[in-house]
């Protein structure tokens, strides 16, 4: 597959990129995608959530009443998870969630994103580019030119490049990440990837 290469201002280059078939043209799998999502969203959670149990409150150990004769249930401390302010059954402990998954398979899965996205032609190749301070404007005139104003995008960068980065923090639905820090997540989250010349040898490099 070939795809004509952008300029910044939209206009086409005189050159192509070409993408290979074994990473953008091959057939999806969805579980593969459907699992390094999974493990992608599990790595994000905190796992900090932590609420008492009955033998973590602070109050009282008397019995509240005596045993029989009261004509209701039986109760022997006030820090019953049947009484208010009491402990809770089975809540929640600090625990991970992480998951590990086979490098093999996390390829596959973003194999399949990346041919997901080709095949719906929400990929483009832009030249590389620098700006020469981190400013947010001159970022939006390049989303601008490239018509995806309004629509989620990103940018895929061969290496951390700090002028185009911290433009980019402050423009709402737009996202910069370089090759190693591509997810398949990410890939499949943004509306339109845009992928500079340099990134596309990073990633064939990295997937083939």
């Amino acid at each position: 597959m070939k795809l004509d290469i952008l300029k910044i201002d939209g206009s086409k280059a005189s050159k192509k990129a070409e993408l290979k078939d074994d990473i953008y043209g091959i057939d999806p799998n969805e579980h593969a995608v459907y699992l390094d999502v999974k493990q992608y969203l599990a790595n994000q959670r905190q796992g900090t959530s932590k609420s008492k149990e009955r033998a973590e409150i602070t109050g009282s150990t008397r019995k509240i009443k005596k045993q029989k004769g009261t004509g209701t249930a039986r109760a022997g401390s006030i820090k019953s998870p049947l009484f208010k302010g009491g402990g809770r059954v089975f809540g929640p402990r600090p625990r991970t969630y992480d998951m590990k998954l086979n490098k093999k398979v996390k390829a596959l899965a973003r194999r399949s994103a990346l041919t997901t996205k080709a095949q719906a032609k929400e990929i483009m190749v832009l030249e590389d580019f620098n700006l020469k301070a981190p400013k947010t404007a001159d970022l939006v005139k390049i989303v601008n030119d490239l018509k995806l104003t309004g629509k989620k995008a990103l940018l895929v960068l061969p290496e951390l490049n700090k002028n185009v980065y911290l433009s980019s923090r402050n423009l709402q639905g737009f996202n910069c990440v370089t090759t190693s820090d591509l997810s398949t997540y990410a890939i499949l989250n943004a509306g339109n990837l845009i992928l500079s010349e340099g990134a596309l040898g990073k990633i064939e490099s990295q997937l083939s």
